[in-house]
């Protein structure tokens, strides 16, 4: 086997020869001669250089096979010996391989038809010319050269086939090595094969005989486990007779011992009771006495708690019209103002407009300098009243026609500012007092205003956390939480709520279960009782605040947004959430109420952005968004128009309130006609490129906040 390799890198001529070595030697021999024949013709005609046929042209080498001989018996016959083959008759159509005539003439007829004649005649030189002559030494010569050449041939060849039998015994004596040890290889294996199966067998046995003893063995486990059960169940049954038996010897024991000392004990007991009977008499004459002085007692101290719960309905009155009081002291309509701060969207979305100082030049968020960039991008807001935050002051700078630049300050007065670090806590903690106006039966509207992206629905509706959440969720937990301690003051109250969408003058049911657009509503004042309603809305009843997120959460979903230039998603609807309370004075643990009755609401609006229709639509490509900001700022100039005319109403006597003029202004009616305490929360953006937006809603505010709508009016009725 090891001798494989060296067999096939051996030369192409000898894997050629071994690859057609059979046992026709003639034919072989022939192929042989013409090959040598052709190579010397190619080294004769221009000294080229010769090419040899590439070995496995047409058969591909591949290792030599045993034969059917060495295969089959240990004694391989060897072929028999090659037979030297014969040089070639050499003939007239034989091919020569020496070098043609030097003549460039061939020989004429004449010529060749009088050669064999001179053959012939041995001896005797017939009379020619010296022509004749000259070309019978010529043919001559080429007669020897051509015996030359093959005698040189024929010896060439002998030495080459010489050299083919001494290759082809190798390969036979290689072929027959290699056979036997392929038979005894083939030998080693039967044997093994058959150890293998020997051994196989012995093993399956071995695994039958193993099965047959655990079975065996698994069935007198199974029988020892029956039997111990069997042997543990008599067991039992024997101590549980031997307990049964023990008891009943000792019950009969204890009951012969009773009986022995029954009368004894009796005749002490009797004596025992007799004594017991004169003292309990007494002990009963001492609880009479105590029983009647307690129900003196209780007389007094039930006339104490009466009139404690009497007084305490009557503070509650006066709470409520001194906490009236205050609310009115501080303006039935007031202005809050909030700036939200620099967020981490603005450095990305005004990124171009940052100098290289500001790091803006990597593009990526993470790299900017958030202080540096934040001071470039935000406008100059200043907050000079530090006790009582309610001042605020816009600077601006700008060149004037001849290069000069021109500074200006805008002062602004509100009733409470918040600066940007201002978190939602502080600003309910101003709310939370209209949030109790309205369990007193006061109608309360709070509605937030400011350009789109400026943080007004986070103001009113806020974030995910509870630290985070907004307005509306948290003056709706106010509301819960007083509605349940005015219940140890005698009140109950029922609550419901419902929230709307104002879309270019179309309202839309937030809470409904239909497609927008489908249902026309319609709104109805009662100007008895001061309430509001809408036609064909979902009304839910509120159990708890929870409750209320998951309404904000739909109305959220439905909620009609699209994208502008000035936010990716801005608000394009003014969304109104009504809380209406109704309560009644029941009383107190039997303590007959007033029966005093009272409904109130809490409106909490998130109004559209108001903006310039050139900066949220610079191109005015999109007609509905364009129709869209319209109608948003025509609600807003309605509303502007409502205020202003109420506040000159208060001044000059009866004047004509347009609040037809938008659906947004009809519904807030009864929360704007002066019924109502009313709070406007401005929100304003801190950025430089929302300074002349921030100016006109600072002005609006301003105009807002200088407008006295009047007295509220606390809706009662008396049962």
């Amino acid at each position: 086997m090891s001798r494989l390799p060296r067999l096939r890198s051996s030369s192409p001529d000898r894997t050629h020869l071994a690859s057609d070595a059979g046992p026709s030697l003639p034919g072989r021999t022939t192929t042989s001669l013409k090959r040598k024949a052709i190579i010397e013709e190619e080294e004769e005609a221009g000294d080229q250089p010769r090419k040899l046929a590439a070995v496995g042209a047409t058969r591909p080498n591949r290792p030599l096979q045993p034969s059917r001989t060495a295969t089959n018996t240990r004694g391989a016959a060897l072929p028999k010996p090659l037979t030297k083959p014969r040089a070639p008759t050499l003939t007239q159509s034989t091919r020569g391989t020496s070098a043609p005539p030097t003549s460039s003439k061939p020989p004429t007829r004449s010529t060749t038809s009088r050669t064999p004649a001179t053959r012939v005649v041995s001896g005797a030189r017939p009379a020619s010319r010296p022509s004749d002559d000259k070309r019978f030494n010529e043919l001559q010569t080429q007669l020897t050269s051509i015996e030359a050449a093959r005698a040189a041939d024929a010896e060439r060849l002998a030495r080459d086939m010489e050299a083919e039998r001494n290759k082809v015994a190798e390969l036979q004596a290689n072929h027959l090595a290699l056979s036997r040890e392929l038979a005894t290889a083939k030998s080693q294996e039967l044997n093994q094969r058959r150890e293998l199966v020997h051994a196989s067998d012995e093993i399956e046995n071995m695994k039958k005989k193993h099965l047959r003893e655990v079975a065996d063995l698994e069935a007198d486990i199974r029988k020892r486990d029956r039997e111990l059960r069997e042997v543990n169940e008599d067991l039992r049954l024997c101590r549980s007779d031997l307990e049964r038996e023990r008891e009943t010897v000792s019950s009969l024991k204890n009951t012969i011992s009773h009986q022995s000392t029954a009368q004894l004990t009796l005749t002490t007991q009797n004596h025992t009771l007799e004594a017991q009977s004169t003292a309990l008499q007494s002990q009963i004459d001492a609880y009479a006495r105590t029983v009647s002085e307690l129900t003196l007692k209780l007389e007094s101290t039930q006339k104490q708690v009466d009139d404690l719960k009497k007084e305490a309905m009557d503070s509650e009155l006066v709470r409520r019209k001194l906490h009236n009081m205050v609310q009115e002291l501080k303006g039935n309509i007031r202005v809050f103002c909030r700036v939200r701060p620099v967020l981490p969207s603005d450095l990305t979305t005004y990124a171009a407009s940052l100098s290289t100082s500001g790091s803006a030049s990597s593009g990526s968020e993470g790299s900017l300098d958030f202080e540096k960039s934040k001071e470039e991008l935000q406008a100059n807001l200043a907050f000079p009243d530090t006790r009582d935050h309610k001042e605020i002051v816009v600077s601006s700078s700008s060149s004037s026609a001849t290069g000069q630049e021109r500074k200006e300050i805008y002062n602004f007065g509100f009733d409470r500012v918040f600066e940007p670090d201002s978190t939602q806590a502080e600003v309910f903690e101003e709310i939370s007092q209209l949030a109790q106006s309205c369990t007193d039966g006061y109608n309360v509207c709070i509605f937030a205003y400011g350009q789109t992206g400026s943080g007004k629905s986070f103001t009113m509706e806020g974030g995910a956390t509870d630290s985070s959440a907004g307005m509306i969720p948290r003056a709706v937990e106010q509301v819960f939480r007083v509605a349940e301690e005015m219940k140890s003051r005698g009140w109950e109250y029922k609550m419901e709520g419902q929230f709307l969408e104002i879309y270019n003058e179309t309202i839309n049911d937030l809470l409904g279960k239909g497609e927008f657009d489908k249902k026309k509503h319609e709104i109805k004042h009662d100007a008895k009782t001061g309430s509001t309603r809408v036609t064909d809305v979902e009304v839910v009843p509120l159990t708890s605040p929870s409750q209320v997120k998951s309404l904000l959460a739909i109305a959220q979903s439905r909620r009609s947004v699209a994208a502008t230039l000035m936010n990716e998603r801005s608000s394009r609807s003014h969304s109104v959430f009504t809380l209406r309370i109704s309560g009644v004075n029941v009383g107190i643990d039997g303590c007959v109420g007033t029966g005093e009755r009272c409904e109130g609401s809490l409106n909490l609006v998130d109004l559209a952005g108001s903006e310039r229709l050139n900066v949220s639509f610079a191109n005015g490509a999109d007609k509905e968004r364009v129709r869209e900001t319209q109608n948003i700022n025509k609600s807003l100039s309605a509303l502007g128009d409502v205020i202003a005319a109420l506040g000159e109403k208060g001044e000059k006597g009866e004047k004509h309130i347009p609040y037809r003029n938008s659906k947004l202004t009809y519904l807030l009616q009864n929360s704007l006609s002066g019924n109502s305490k009313t709070l406007m929360v401005l929100n304003l953006s801190p950025l430089a490129a929302h300074l002349q937006e921030s100016l006109t809603s600072l002005r609006f505010a301003t105009k807002v906040n200088n407008t006295t709508i009047g007295t509220a009016k606390k809706q009662v009725r008396t049962s």
